[in-house]
């Protein structure tokens, strides 16, 4: 199991994509863009490999009936790689078992990832990712 990414919210997107870019030799993916969800994001990964960036931006963030979506800048989420399709659907199982919260079942989404989303004993946002 190894961290696959860390996630920001940012305000400006693109500032802060060229910022990564620029002085930490980051390289970005396209644009991503959700046009039902209002969602943007950009995937930076570098040099050396292991983590990635996410950078992530939706206006009006505080409109959201999404949790997630509350945080106008800083640390939204880690996403912890698990391997395979069946482990995140077996760690999802065992946490919800355990009494954490499942914010978000077991889906492929928009950009490509199977993923379910839990919530920490502190309330941090963990994806569990292929």
């Amino acid at each position: 199991m190894k961290i696959a990414h860390l996630a920001i919210w940012t305000n400006n997107l693109e500032r802060l994509r060229d910022f990564y870019c620029n002085y930490f030799h980051a390289k970005s993916n396209e644009r991503y863009v959700n046009p039902v969800r209002q969602f943007s994001s950009y995937f930076l990964t570098f040099e050396s490999g292991g983590c990635s960036l996410e950078l992530m931006s939706k206006p009006n963030p505080d409109n959201s009936d999404d949790q997630e979506y509350k945080n106008k800048s800083g640390l939204a989420h880690f996403a912890f790689s698990v391997g395979s399709k069946v482990r995140v659907d077996l760690m999802t199982s065992q946490l919800r078992e355990a009494g954490y919260k499942v914010l978000s079942e077991p889906r492929l989404t928009g950009d490509g990832f199977y993923e379910s989303v839990i919530a920490d004993p502190d309330g941090n946002i963990v994806e569990i990712i292929v």
